[in-house]
C-alpha cells in the first residue's frame, strides 16, 4: 500500500483510508473489528472517524458508537500505533452532540476528552472541523449559496480562537495536528493565514465529498492544495455507493443506505443517473470492477492525499482496498474525461 504525506506534518498515511461510519448501525462490533484486521493486514494504516458515527442512520442513541467499537479493537488488537487516527468535532450542523453548539476551542476541548475516551487511546492524529461553523455550499447546497450573510470578523476570530484551542491540545499531546471538513478556498485559505501570522497550527488536510460524479474541488481547492501543500481525503468516492453499480437497474438492496434515503441525500437525481450509466458502461467497455476504477481514478488526481472507502460486507472492503493495485489505462482516462464533459455537474 503506498503511503503520502499528511500535509506538512512529517506523518505518512496510506493511499487508502478505512471510513467507519457504517459501524455502530449497518455494521456491528464484530463487523467493524473483523474490517480493522483486515485493512491492517493490506497496509491501511489511516482511520477515519467522528464523533458523531454512525450516520446510516443517526440517532442521539447512537452517537459516539463508532469511536467506541474503534477503540474496543485498539485494546484488543494492541494495534493502537499502527494507527493513523483521524477523528471529527461536530457544531451547529448538528444537534445531536451538545445540542448543537457551534465549534469553539473550548468545545474542542470537551469533545477531544469524549473522543479519547471511547477510543480508549491517549491521542488522536488528526483532529478535524467536521463543518465550518458559518455553513458552506457542500451536501447539495452549492445551487443556493449565498455568502453575503456571513460576518467577516466573526468567522476571523473563530479560527483563531480554533487554532489556539489545537496548539494547547497539540501541546498537551492530546492531538497531533489539524485539519478541515466540508470547507471551502477561502476558508482553508484564512486557517493557513492565521496560522502563519499568529505562530499556531497549520492545518494539514481537507475532508470534502470527490468522486467522478462530484469534482467541485477540481478547481480552487485544487490550485490551493497545490501550493499549500493541504492535501484532500476523499469522502464518498463511490457516490454513496451509486458508482459501484448496487443501484444499477433500479435495485434497492436491503440494508443498502438507499434503502433508508431513497434520493442518496441529494446525489441519486435525474441528472446523477444519465452520468452514473455512462460512468458504469464505461468499467464493463474495459473489464474493470465499477467500484475499483472509480476509486483507482481518485487515486490519480494530483491532489489526493487519501480516499476514503466504506463497506458494509467483507466482499465490498476487500474490492475497496484491492483498487490501490489497479493501474488505470490512458483509454479509460480518457473516456471519463469524454464524460465529464458532457456532464460536470451532475450534483
Amino acid at each position: 500500500m503506498k503511503k503520502r504525506p499528511l500535509g506538512r506534518t512529517g506523518i505518512d498515511v496510506s493511499e487508502i483510508c478505512l471510513g467507519t461510519m457504517t459501524w455502530g448501525t449497518q455494521n456491528t462490533e464484530a463487523e467493524g473489528h473483523e474490517q480493522m484486521d483486515y485493512a491492517v493486514e493490506q497496509g491501511v494504516n489511516f482511520f477515519d472517524t467522528a464523533e458523531m458515527y454512525p450516520t446510516t442512520p443517526l440517532s442521539k442513541e447512537t452517537v459516539g458508537r463508532t469511536e467506541e467499537i474503534i477503540g474496543t479493537w485498539f485494546e484488543i488488537s494492541g494495534k493502537r500505533d499502527a494507527v493513523i487516527l483521524a477523528t471529527k468535532i461536530s457544531g451547529a450542523g448538528s444537534s445531536l452532540v451538545r445540542d448543537g453548539a457551534p465549534i469553539s476551542s473550548n468545545t474542542m476541548t470537551e469533545a477531544v476528552e469524549g473522543s479519547l475516551r471511547r477510543l480508549r487511546t491517549d491521542y488522536i492524529d488528526l483532529y478535524q472541523l467536521h463543518w465550518p461553523n458559518r455553513g458552506s455550499y457542500h451536501f447539495r447546497k452549492s445551487w443556493k449559496f449565498d455568502p453575503t450573510g456571513q460576518n467577516t470578523r466573526e468567522t476571523c476570530d473563530h479560527i483563531h480562537d480554533v487554532l489556539e484551542g489545537a496548539q494547547r491540545l497539540i501541546e498537551a499531546g492530546k492531538i497531533r495536528a489539524i485539519g478541515l471538513s466540508n470547507e471551502s478556498a477561502w476558508g482553508t485559505a484564512r486557517f493557513l493565514r492565521t496560522a502563519e501570522q499568529s505562530g499556531l497550527p497549520r492545518v494539514a488536510s481537507i475532508q470534502n465529498e470527490y468522486s467522478l460524479l462530484n469534482r467541485i474541488f477540481d478547481l480552487d481547492l485544487a490550485e490551493l492544495s497545490h501550493h499549500e501543500d493541504v492535501g484532500l481525503m476523499a469522502f464518498s468516492p463511490l457516490a454513496a455507493g451509486m458508482l459501484s453499480g448496487k443501484y444499477a437497474d433500479g435495485k434497492i438492496p436491503a440494508g443498502s443506505r438507499r434503502s433508508m434515503q431513497d434520493t442518496l441525500n441529494g446525489r441519486w437525481n435525474e441528472h446523477s443517473v444519465v452520468a452514473l450509466d455512462k460512468y458504469l458502461a464505461t468499467a464493463n467497455k474495459h473489464g474493470l470492477d465499477p467500484a475499483q476504477m472509480a476509486l483507482a481514478w481518485t487515486l490519480t488526481r494530483p491532489f489526493m492525499t487519501a480516499t476514503i472507502i466504506g463497506a458494509t460486507s467483507m466482499d465490498h472492503l476487500k474490492t475497496n482496498i484491492g483498487a490501490a493495485e489497479l493501474t488505470l489505462p490512458d483509454e479509460v482516462m480518457d473516456d471519463i474525461q469524454a464524460i465529464y464533459r458532457a456532464h460536470p455537474l451532475t450534483m
